[in-house]
């Protein structure tokens, strides 16, 4: 008889990107373009589209978490299930927790 496989383990993934956004017109057509592609039944939602494309024109940090697509961190990598997440940006450095230690 074999013993039985450990229980999976939950864990949480923190990390940070810095990037630099060098069109952003084409950000925000992405974004558009997703949110409008997106299966939303937009009868149940606080906003319809054309309020919700408003916004994200109007917000282009809003563009850039919405464009991110977080299930490929763990893509292809053996054992591992994507659960869920969440992602947003920030204009200007890093908050401090996430500045790495000086030596």
């Amino acid at each position: 008889m074999t013993d039985p496989p450990p229980p999976p383990l939950t864990l949480q993934v923190y990390c940070r990107a810095e990037v630099v956004v060098t069109d952003p017109e084409a950000l925000v057509a992405y974004a558009v373009a997703d949110l409008r592609d997106a299966d939303i039944d937009w009868p149940q939602e606080e906003d319809d589209l054309d309020t919700a494309v408003q916004e994200l024109r109007a917000d282009i940090t809003a563009c850039l978490a919405s464009a991110m697509d977080l299930n490929v961190i763990v893509e292809g990598v053996p054992g591992v299930e994507f659960r869920g997440g969440l992602c947003w940006a920030e204009f200007g450095p890093a908050r401090e927790p996430f500045h790495p230690p000086t030596p």
